[in-house]
């Protein structure tokens, strides 16, 4: 019994483990800002450079204990610490660490610096140390006060924005590509503009829920009444292989059903009818001092 609870507890951690580690293969490095010389400002007011992380799951994601680095031969430079809530990723969503070289200011603020005017490689690896979850090379010529970012969220391809239009803003802690209309939406109202279609569309969609129901429902009961029929014969000593299709009996009606649950309900309810079984109940009146004639009577006066 130990050694099937054993093998049990080592699978169901591998499992969980597994499944960890694929999650945090949607763990992506998405922006990165060198010379942060305007932009958004750490929890004490200051300027450093900055790393955003990115969650591409739908489904919440724990980062502690994954690694950053910017030095390919340290994988596990920066562990990133265990016990602080902020560390659980939402679905896609993000989260910023602050390579200013000051772990003691925070968990989101790491032990290495970027160094503006060089190539700075940043690698993000699994609590393993030894999985990749993701890499980058910030290039030497990125500009003071701009990003090195993706151009949409968790995909391949990289830019360099300085905010000079509305396509390069920089976006730390949100979106890389702000979409302010739905496209399908927008061809939609274009095409149908008296809503026409949506009802239509909405029409046939209740109507065929319906009848999918109802299938369900006639399918059910097929299925109910063969196993009734299967149970039957097999009550009454038939072997129901061997019976042809016209000598099965045939299925128990509703009413008849209602008769004999009927029959069941007044055969186990019957009360003081039984031999020997006598029933008494106490009964309960209110009392009252008003009600009670010892009190309207007169004391007979002593001599």
């Amino acid at each position: 019994m130990n050694k099937r609870l054993l093998t049990f507890v080592v699978l169901f951690a591998a499992v969980v483990g597994i499944a960890s580690a694929q999650s945090r293969r949607g763990l992506h490095i998405n922006e990165v800002m060198v010379e942060n010389v305007e932009s958004v400002v750490d929890e004490y007011g200051q300027h450093g450079a900055w790393i955003e992380l990115f969650n591409s799951n739908f489904a919440p994601l724990e980062i502690s204990s994954v690694y950053l680095t910017n030095d390919s031969t340290n994988k596990t430079m920066y562990p990133v610490p265990l016990g602080d809530v902020n560390t659980k990723i939402p679905k896609r969503q993000h989260v910023i660490f602050w390579a200013d070289g000051y772990p003691t200011k925070g968990t989101f603020h790491t032990n290495f610096v970027l160094v503006p005017g060089k190539d700075n490689w940043i690698g993000l690896y699994d609590a393993d140390g030894i999985t990749k979850l993701d890499e980058i090379v910030i290039p030497a010529n990125l500009p003071a006060g701009a990003s090195y970012a993706r151009v949409n969220d968790g995909e391949e391809s990289w830019e360099v924005r300085d905010g000079s239009n509305a396509n390069l803003y920089i976006t730390p802690s949100s979106n890389n590509r702000i979409k302010d209309e739905n496209k399908k939406v927008k061809l939609f109202a274009e095409t149908d503009k008296h809503g026409f279609g949506l009802t239509i569309m909405a029409m046939c969609i209740v109507f065929s829920a319906l009848l999918l129901l109802c299938l369900s429902f006639y399918l059910i009961g097929a299925v109910n009444k063969k196993i009734t029929r299967r149970r039957k014969m097999v009550s009454m000593g038939m072997a129901p292989k061997e019976v042809s299709k016209e000598e099965k009996p045939e299925h128990d009606t509703g009413e008849e059903i209602a008769a004999i649950a009927m029959a069941l309900y007044q055969h186990l309810n019957v009360h003081d009818q039984e031999n020997t079984i006598l029933t008494i109940n106490k009964v309960r009146r209110s009392y009252s001092p008003w009600s009670s004639k010892i009190y309207g009577l007169r004391e007979i006066p002593r001599r």
